[in-house]
């Protein structure tokens, strides 16, 4: 059998979003992927199906497989013929043991490669707002493991050699020497008032950071109830947190929010929520399938030169439309003559793509306002094609048959939903660790709500913000019993992610964002 290959890959420091391209790209094709506590489980989505992830943990003191096993597992999947990815925290080779893995692998007569990834020992000081190095404060800087035992007798750490040219110091996992550390500089020439910062979970949502003195940041932390993991920085340069603290100001910084959309359409809106500092949680609701007969819509395509407009009320009916098209033999000029209707600009853009004109996008996105923006004159005689979810509101076909025009209603996908636990949900809204869950389509609230009881729904969304898309939703949810707190004017998800932005940023404006 031949053997597989290793890839030591640096996962970055938190953030998914700086993994390296190739990193990503070996995710794709890895067979088997083994992670630590520190690697961003959100990186796993990169993997291709099939794909085997091993969590071994190494979180501190307590690990989950010792180092020894470790190597073992690493060899004995690639040995099997496995493209092997040893998914690790910040970079591999820095405080990170890929060197004594990599030696483990020679050994055993396997290759391997290291993909580098963004140590925290740069990203975290860097998302605090600390530039580690300064033309007026600071032209050097030294990274410092700090895991190592306070009471051996000879240090490998040159604690005098640390005063000379006064750089930057950073230690990394230096949690549980703190007291040590800080005790070190102080004997070895550092002055008291030096400034110190602790960053935790930096480059994350849920980043903390305390700055202070060698002489009080352990009271500070303290305080704060810090825990690792925790990047250190001691140095003049922590002084400039205060005018560089970009990543904390954030509208959104630290709030948890819950994504109910389905899946496959959650990462745009999650890269919103993302952008402003929030913490997306997906819990997604719906899932849409195929109708359980194409048979209505077959029909319709064969003789789409027949009606005089086609209306998309959203990115999913254009999408399962235009697939079906393909898949029965025509192409997008069999859409000639007939005008195209879109129910708003996210649904505009995906016919947009496709390379066909949308003749209609009323400005207010619902039903209503294409009969509006219609007008009686356009409808009365006029053949309508409605490509839709297979349940939905009859008001567009009702009225337009009302106005005198004929409109075929063609189910071109149905929403389902989803088998995804909700234990772990209902537990974090125990918890308050949720600040708001989102809606945008009146199907993701009333599939959100079949998971509770009504009581425990009402209990568990106490204090919890709602924010809906727009109106209609907004009215389901309210006949669930729930306050809407947040809609925004424009009934999309960008408008939605401003919306929440604004309702939160007002906090902010008022002092009380958090680091």
């Amino acid at each position: 059998m031949k053997s597989g290959k290793v890839y030591l890959v640096g996962a970055g420091p938190g953030d998914p979003g700086l993994i390296t391209v190739k990193a990503a790209g070996l995710l794709k094709e890895a067979d088997c992927v083994i992670y630590d506590f520190l690697a961003n489980a959100r990186l796993l989505e990169y993997t291709s199906p099939g794909s085997v992830h091993i969590y071994v943990g190494k979180k501190g003191s307590s690990k989950t497989m010792p180092q020894d096993e470790i190597n073992a597992l690493i060899i004995k999947k690639a040995k099997a013929g496995k493209t092997v990815v040893r998914l690790k925290g910040g970079d591999p080779f820095i405080f990170g043991r890929g060197g004594e893995e990599a030696e483990e692998v020679i050994k055993a007569g396997l290759t391997f490669e290291v993909v580098p990834g963004v140590t925290s020992a740069i990203a975290a000081p860097a998302y605090a707002g600390i530039p580690l190095t300064h033309r007026d404060l600071a032209s050097s800087v030294t990274f410092i493991t700090g895991q190592e035992d306070p009471l051996r007798e000879r240090s490998n750490i040159a604690w005098d050699r640390l005063t000379v040219g006064k750089g930057t110091l950073v230690f990394l996992m230096g949690w549980k020497n703190l007291p040590f550390i800080m005790t070190k500089l102080r004997e070895n020439g550092w002055d008291a008032s030096t400034p110190v910062a602790l960053v935790r979970w930096g480059t994350l949502t849920k980043q903390e950071c305390v700055a202070g003195r060698l002489d009080n940041i352990l009271k500070l932390a303290g305080e704060r109830g810090i825990r690792p993991p925790v990047v250190t920085v001691v140095g003049d340069v922590v002084s400039l947190r205060d005018r560089l603290n970009w990543f904390e100001t954030k509208p959104l910084f630290g709030r948890r929010i819950v994504v109910t959309r389905a899946l496959e359409q959650a990462g745009a809106f999650t890269t919103l929520l993302e952008a402003d500092g929030a913490e997306p949680v997906t819990f997604p609701t719906i899932k849409t399938v195929k109708p359980p007969s194409w048979a209505p819509l077959d029909a319709a395509i064969k003789r789409l030169s027949t009606y005089d407009w086609a209306i998309f009320t959203s990115v999913n009916g254009v999408k399962y439309f235009f697939e079906r098209l393909r898949h029965l033999g025509y192409d997008l000029r069999e859409l000639k003559g007939v005008k195209l209707c879109a129910i708003g600009p996210r649904t505009e853009e995906a016919i947009a793509s496709l390379g066909l004109n949308v003749e209609l996008t009323p400005k207010e996105y619902r039903a209503e306002a294409i009969i509006s923006a219609l007008g009686k004159r356009a409808i009365k005689g006029r053949r309508f094609l409605l490509a839709r979810a297979m349940q939905a509101r009859e008001i567009l076909p009702d009225e337009i048959k009302r106005l005198g025009g004929r409109c075929e209603v063609c189910p071109a996908y149905r929403t389902v939903r989803p088998s995804k636990e909700a234990a772990s949900l209902k537990d974090e809204l125990r918890k308050g660790a949720i600040d708001a869950v989102t809606f945008t389509s009146s199907s993701t609230v009333t599939n959100f709500a079949k998971n509770f009881r009504k009581a425990e729904l009402l209990e568990l969304m106490t204090g919890v913000k709602v924010a809906c898309i727009g109106p209609i939703t907004a009215d389901t949810a309210r006949a669930f019993g729930l306050n809407v707190d947040i809609m925004p004017k424009d009934y999309t998800v960008q408008a939605l992610a401003e919306a929440l932005g604004g309702y939160y940023g007002k906090d902010r404006a008022k002092g009380e964002c958090a680091g």
